[in-house]
């Protein structure tokens, strides 16, 4: 049974900073990733990184301000979210993918978290 737990969402104030986590169960996977999904906007993609060689992605928005890593011998994926801004507020939900075609597209991902809230005040 395949499991995604996130955690490390909350509240902080603009310009700081907080680290998510999602820990996967059941098994590994060829990807995992990030999307976000801000009140009243459709759910986008944040960033992703592949198992086996560690290559990130990221989206324009969030590049140079976060970074994604994994814990392979943990099979744990992190977002190290840096300079928030209050856009960057949303539920943010952890993904993996056991196999795909483009780690920026949603469709594409196997197994969801239930999603953490991270809120940046101004």
């Amino acid at each position: 049974q395949v499991q995604l737990v996130e955690s490390g969402g909350g509240l902080v104030q603009a310009g700081g900073s907080l680290r998510l986590s999602c820990a996967a169960s059941g098994r590994t996977f060829l990807a995992m990733g990030w999307f976000r999904q801000a009140p009243g906007k459709e759910r986008e993609f944040v960033a992703a990184i592949t198992w086996s060689g560690a290559n990130t992605y990221y989206s324009g928005s969030v590049k140079g301000r976060f970074t994604i890593s994994r814990d392979s011998a943990k099979n744990t994926v992190y977002l190290q979210m840096n300079s928030l801004k209050p856009k960057d507020t949303a539920v943010y939900y952890c993904a993996a993918a056991g196999s795909l075609w483009s780690v920026t597209t949603m469709r594409d991902y196997d197994f969801w978290g239930q999603g953490t809230q991270v809120t940046v005040s101004s």
